[in-house]
């Protein structure tokens, strides 16, 4: 299994951050559409719909969401911000149910009941996957440095999650959320600060940032990975209650785009309202 997830890291990585540096905001905004239009595609089946036909109209209901987000944020400065900070507060609220979820009593059946309805799946869905790709637009779009901002955001996320799996696996005593997912140690949650701490130095010396700019920024990076932590549990905790192990099988090693884009979902929109906080984007 590692060999594999390994080989399809080392084949779609460096093809994606290829694509980031490269290519224009506009192309790279369908990219990253498309990416998440197939994590919605993985959501509805999350959310019970066995019908191709529902499934694509759920579909349709997502793009309609994130035209209407990216409409929003091109009307004025202050809603973008503002729809970036709504999305923040929305993941604290996900990490109290976290909380709530894995301190629910080991004999307490997960299912029936502790689904939510069709219609919240649907409602959470969207909120999940649309303002992940409007704030990667936003990121990447931000001139001179947003491509490579947009590349550092993928790889302090993905040197987070490797540092917190190679750590976990090596000292991984004390269970982080074991109701959620039990593979999960805080020894890895260290490792992965650990790693993306050296990562964001680095990056705060190639983005010649002065000392006075580069503590917030790595400050900035620490936060973006613990909320990466929190959207990687929210899908476990989703997956539990639906009764999957993985979103889908289209990744090689890695199951479904919903379980490799999970960790973004709540790190891209936590990491865009940083920036603008501190004037690195507007």
């Amino acid at each position: 299994m590692l060999k594999q997830r390994l080989l399809t890291a080392a084949v779609l990585a460096p093809l994606l951050l290829w694509g980031i540096l490269v290519l224009p905001s506009q192309t790279i905004a369908f990219v990253f559409a498309v990416i998440m239009l197939m994590g919605g595609w993985e959501w509805s089946a999350l959310m019970g719909i066995r019908s191709p036909l529902r499934r694509a109209l759920y579909i349709v209901l997502l793009s309609l969401a994130m035209w209407v987000a990216g409409w929003l944020s091109s009307l004025d400065e202050f809603l973008r911000s503002g729809l970036l900070f709504l999305v923040v507060v929305f993941w604290v609220a996900v990490l109290l149910w976290i909380r709530h979820y894995n301190n629910l009593p080991a004999d307490r059946p997960e299912r029936p009941g502790s689904k939510p309805s069709r219609l919240l799946m649907g409602v959470l869905g969207i909120v999940v996957l649309a303002p992940p790709w409007l704030a990667l637009v936003m990121i990447h779009s931000a001139e001179p440095i947003g491509a490579y901002l947009t590349v550092y955001l993928m790889c302090l996320v993905w040197a987070a999650d490797s540092g917190a799996y190679f750590a976990g696996r090596r000292w991984g005593k004390v269970k982080l959320a074991p109701r959620v997912s039990p593979g999960k140690s805080w020894e890895g949650v260290y490792g992965g600060l650990a790693t993306a701490s050296l990562l964001a130095l680095i990056a705060s010396l190639s983005f010649s940032l002065g000392w006075e700019r580069a503590v917030p920024f790595i400050l900035l990076s620490v936060v973006t990975v613990l909320f990466s932590i929190v959207g990687d549990l929210f899908e476990s905790m989703i997956k539990r209650m639906s009764g999957v192990k993985d979103s889908g099988q289209l990744l090689p090693g890695h199951g479904g785009v919903l379980d490799r884009f999970d960790s973004l979902t709540a790190a891209a929109p936590v990491f865009c309202a940083g920036l603008v906080l501190q004037g690195m984007i507007n």
